[in-house]
């Protein structure tokens, strides 16, 4: 199995390059006879498009989903889906300029030597950040599944951008005002203070990073397969496949080790007929095993390499040291443009974990 592929039941290939023809994905393993459309897909690509705020590249793509495959009279067939979109707005020349002289922080230099020049350098090819549009629309098909037969909501959202966190906020905040504003952010207040943060920044040239959190409600007990393929194991190795992407916590994360047992623990209680924890520390998940609380789970995202100010770099044919600004278009923060695809990302592992669980049926018998 190739590093282009996710999953186990609900497989996941992603395939294009940024400014290569198309960008697309083909999930197998989505059972047949749930109801789908490109309606579906487009809501959460829209999330993601570029160009749409002050805050994101200027790269303007439409992000027209077309459905290739898998889907019949508006509802899944059980064969594979591949669902695309097409490379529009693409300026590659910015990028002749720089093939030589590696970005500091991308991938450029590590492409270059593992494939030894041939890969894809235009727009940071394989390496770029557009290549999560590919996640989205799996994604968008998994959130679907999941919902439509377990009632699983996934919800990401910013809690702190450039050094501003946001308050603890409720759930129905974050149902409510998550997209209400450009950086995803629940908490209003502190989404404007990020949003100034980030335009302060860009003027100079530069980039902020920052951290989303995820939440996962209605989760049934006993998904994962312990011991190598732990829900906690399959949701960081996905996860840490968004770019940018550096740390990963569940619950109170490195918080613990700040504790002692007696306060770490999650006392057991009984609510209604069924055993619970009376906090969430664990973040719904023991032993690699749900255990029926909602998934809590926050990653840390680096502040994007592509900046216009100087930087040091070294060119490829002389091995000499070089100056390098890079020119062209970039996101001066990926962390508002990451929530959709973080929530798209989880949204297929647990996906992948439900069908092998048993959970969900190869038909989805929604009609007569």
């Amino acid at each position: 199995m190739t590093g282009n592929i996710l999953g186990e039941r609900f497989l996941v290939l992603s395939f294009g390059e940024s400014h290569g023809r198309c960008i697309g994905a083909v999930v197998d393993g989505c059972p047949a006879g749930l109801p789908l459309s490109e309606d579906d897909i487009q809501h959460d690509l829209d999330l993601r498009r570029p160009g749409l705020s002050m805050v994101t590249s200027e790269r303007s793509e439409e992000d027209k989903v077309e459905l290739i495959s898998g889907v019949f009279n508006g509802y899944t067939t059980g064969a594979p889906i591949c669902a695309l979109i097409w490379n529009k707005d693409v300026d590659s020349k910015p990028y002749e300029q720089i093939r030589k002289t590696p970005r500091p922080g991308h991938a450029d230099l590590t492409a270059f030597w593992k494939y030894e020049g041939y890969n894809d350098w235009r727009g940071g090819g394989r390496f770029s950040g557009r290549i999560t549009a590919s996640f989205v629309m799996a994604g968008a098909i998994a959130k679907k599944l999941i919902h439509y037969t377990l009632g699983i909501e996934v919800l990401a959202y910013s809690i702190e951008i450039g050094g501003i966190k946001a308050r603890e906020v409720s759930d129905d905040e974050i149902r409510r005002l998550r997209y209400s504003n450009e950086v995803r952010c629940a908490d209003l207040e502190a989404a404007e203070k990020m949003k100034m943060k980030i335009t302060e920044e860009q003027s100079k040239g530069d980039s902020v990073g920052g951290i989303v959190e995820c939440k996962v409600f209605n989760v049934p007990i006993g998904l994962g397969e312990p011991v190598f393929s732990s829900l906690e194991s399959d949701l960081s190795k996905a996860l840490f496949s968004i770019p940018a992407v550096k740390g990963i916590e569940f619950g109170i994360g490195f918080e613990a080790t700040r504790l002692k047992g007696s306060e770490c623990n999650d006392p057991f209680s009984v609510k209604e007929g069924k055993i619970i924890t009376s906090s969430n520390r664990a973040g719904g998940i023991l032993g690699g095993i749900s255990n029926g609380m909602p998934i809590v789970l926050r990653l840390a995202f680096k502040p994007a390499s592509s900046i216009r100010k100087p930087q040091k770099t070294v060119h490829l044919d002389t091995l000499k040291e070089d100056d390098l600004i890079v020119p062209g278009r970039h996101d001066p923060c990926i962390v508002p443009r990451a929530v959709p695809v973080v929530e798209a990302v989880v949204s297929c592992v647990m996906a992948d974990h439900s069908i092998r669980a048993g959970l969900i049926p190869p038909v989805i018998k929604t009609r007569l």
